[in-house]
């Protein structure tokens, strides 16, 4: 072990984020990019679009579990995280090179169609995501002690993470997409290997479960921590019914039983919460973050898959292109003319700039601090609001280039928390030998509602008003933060096992 960990220096804290953050700009290249390339230069639909996000939903569901599970219990390669991150980059890096030359690809497999390579694509995507995201998060808990350093490895993380999500949408702006994805093949590579040469895993985790053995997990038990997501989970199932069994004969049911399914999981959540006042438990504590946190990934999933199209058919239009912020940028760097498109990726982008901004300055400067003194749950909850804020404001003065922006910014000072303070939230209700299956279950609140972004594609689709996508993005923050209000302050004896 380097002198630097034992110590848990700044410069360690700065190197132990590095892995996360190639996994955090993979993501922002694939918010900036995915949508937009698969619009303009492939021509596909925005249902179409919304099928090929749902890849990282689909492929969550099934890697994360299994590398949550598998990476607790072995070691190889030096490490229990580290092979996952390797292979995970490696497969990214390849992944953004593809992205590129869908239609050569498609061409040499012989298919008509290049919305059948994008799916493959978006799913070796994100499962490459999905084999790094938990690993990259999983070990900084494993080499911090639970508390402060815990909760400050987790603001170093969206610190680093966050300033280089900024440099992805600036990439984005002055130079364009296509350059970005070259630089992200670039960056993830080297930031899934170069990092783990400098940090030393625990061969052992300290199990923290009074009850039950490290490692250890019944799948009964499993499946009941779950109830939560039932609702969510029988979307999922419906969705992967509809769309890769019965060849969309279930299409006309989609919204209807999306209802449905949101009905249920509000029910179940207020039987959860009812559980819970009448008997505390860690496993009625994290029941209550996996409800509350499903329902901030449904709204944001709602906005990182649409916004694109809002952008493009409700700013635009209404803008002089020559006088846009976002061109000024880019027109400056190419000389080029903007046309719409590029004028939307370029508005999108800087959104997205500034909203990985302020993230990435709150957590360090303002979401630590402010935890130390009232509490992680209370800091996440209030920076929570200000998403809530974001949403509605940008569902009722959205519509010009600036308001956009500042309602962007008011978005990033929740979305800060959402990725950084809330895994230190989390880390510290579970027990330690089975971070890595926990930290998988906990996704599951982010996979599982991001399947339902089919259905709400179908209304704003057809909607004569795009806005809606932040009306349902602002209704799903603000129960999330309701909820949220139920979870207890983290305390060092509260596990779950």
């Amino acid at each position: 072990m380097l002198p630097f960990q034992k110590k848990l220096t700044n410069g360690f804290f700065a190197v132990l984020s590095l892995p996360a953050t190639g996994v955090g700009f993979s993501f922002s290249t694939q918010v900036a990019v995915l949508s937009w390339i698969l619009s303009t230069k492939y021509n596909l639909h925005i249902e179409d679009v919304a099928i090929v996000w749902l890849a990282g939903p689909l492929s969550g569901v099934i890697m994360q579990p299994v590398v949550g599970m598998i990476s607790d219990k072995n070691w190889f390669w030096g490490g229990r995280r580290k092979p996952f991150i390797i292979v995970g980059g490696i497969l990214s890096a390849l992944m953004f090179m593809a992205l590129l030359k869908l239609d050569v690809i498609s061409r040499l497999m012989g298919m008509q169609s290049v919305f059948i390579v994008a799916v493959i694509v978006a799913l070796l995507l994100d499962i490459s995501i999905n084999v790094t995201f938990n690993p990259a998060r999983s070990i900084i808990a494993d080499v911090t002690p639970a508390g402060k350093q815990r909760t400050r490895g987790y603001a170093w993380m969206q610190a680093i993470s966050g300033s280089f999500s900024i440099g992805a949408y600036f990439i984005s702006i002055v130079f364009g997409n296509i350059v970005l994805l070259y630089v992200a093949a670039v960056l993830v590579f080297l930031f899934s290997i170069v990092p783990l040469l400098f940090i030393k895993e625990p061969r052992v985790l300290e199990s923290t479960d009074r009850n039950t053995k490290a490692g250890k997990s019944s799948m009964r038990k499993t499946i009941k921590t779950l109830l939560p997501l039932y609702g969510f989970i029988a979307y999922g199932v419906f969705v992967i019914v509809d769309k890769f069994i019965t060849a969309n004969a279930l299409t006309a049911y989609q919204v209807p039983f999306m209802y449905a399914c949101i009905a249920l999981t509000l029910l179940i959540g207020v039987y959860v919460i009812y559980s819970g006042q009448k008997r505390l438990s860690p496993e009625n504590e994290f029941q209550k973050m996996l409800l509350a946190h499903s329902f901030t990934w449904l709204g944001l999933q709602t906005m990182f898959v649409m916004i694109f199209f809002y952008v493009q058919q409700v700013i635009v239009p209404g803008l002089n292109l020559e006088n846009t912020v976002a061109n000024s940028f880019s027109s400056f760097s190419s000389g080029k003319e903007q046309t719409g498109d590029s004028s939307a990726g370029n508005i999108l982008s800087l959104g997205f700039l500034i909203l990985n901004f302020v993230a990435a300055i709150l957590p360090v400067v303002i979401l630590e601090p402010l935890a130390k003194r009232i509490g992680k749950r209370k800091t996440y909850s209030a920076a929570l609001a200000f998403l809530v804020m974001g949403f509605g404001y940008l569902y009722i003065w959205g519509r010009g280039e600036w308001n956009f922006y500042f309602g962007m910014f008011l978005c990033g000072i929740g979305w800060s928390a959402v990725i950084s303070i809330v895994f230190a939230i989390m880390s510290e209700k579970v027990d330690a030998g089975k971070m890595g299956l926990y930290m998988s279950l906990f996704n599951f609140s982010i996979v599982f509602p991001s399947m339902m972004t089919i259905g709400v594609s179908r209304i704003v689709n057809e909607s004569a008003d795009p806005s809606i996508l932040f009306l349902v993005a602002f209704s799903s923050l603000l129960l999330s933060f309701i909820f949220w209000l139920f979870v207890k302050e983290s305390s060092k004896a509260s596990y779950a096992g």
